[in-house]
């Protein structure tokens, strides 16, 4: 195969790449639906942090998964809601509670500390264990939308029916 035909074979699949990875962010409402709020979920991708896949919830309702390096929303009724995410260690400060007008928007980052619980011989080479910890924090649109804006969008959507406001 000689370069040129590599190339002509090699441009037209990176083109199609590229309109696939951009994909997910055209597809991105800007808005919340009419008479709705927004709750944007992420969490970072770090290099110490847990791997694991807690669902994040709403009132107690499963309303996505949190994935590491990560980003989804949720569209919501205007009302009062509480904030969640799966955890095997219980700590305070792990949850938070919102009330929210139509229009609204807010950021909810998922943080996990992996030293909460740990023991069973984690000296050199040691074979310890971890259990995974989970929080939410809010953070400001400033702070949060340039990290969204950097991680992978797993989807959004409306949320009616499954998740009452309180």
């Amino acid at each position: 195969m000689t370069v040129h035909s590599l190339l002509r074979w090699l441009l037209p699949a990176g083109a199609g790449l590229v309109l696939l990875a951009t994909a997910s962010y055209a597809q991105r409402p800007l808005t919340p639906t009419m008479g709705t709020a927004r709750i944007w979920f992420y969490r970072d991708m770090a290099p110490y942090s847990s791997l694991a896949t807690p669902y994040v919830r709403l009132n107690g309702v499963v309303a996505g998964v949190s994935q590491p390096g990560g980003a989804s929303y949720r569209d919501v009724p205007a009302g009062h809601y509480h904030i969640s995410v799966d955890s095997y260690g219980v700590d305070f400060g792990q949850t938070k509670d919102v009330d929210l007008a139509p229009g609204a928007e807010i950021y909810a980052k998922v943080v996990s500390n992996d030293n909460w619980i740990e023991g069973g011989g984690g000296g050199r080479g040691g074979g310890g264990y971890h259990r995974n910890t989970f929080y939410v924090w809010l953070y400001p649109a400033e702070v949060a939308r340039p990290v969204i804006a950097r991680s992978w969008f797993y989807g959004g959507g409306t949320l009616t029916a499954a998740v009452p406001p309180q």
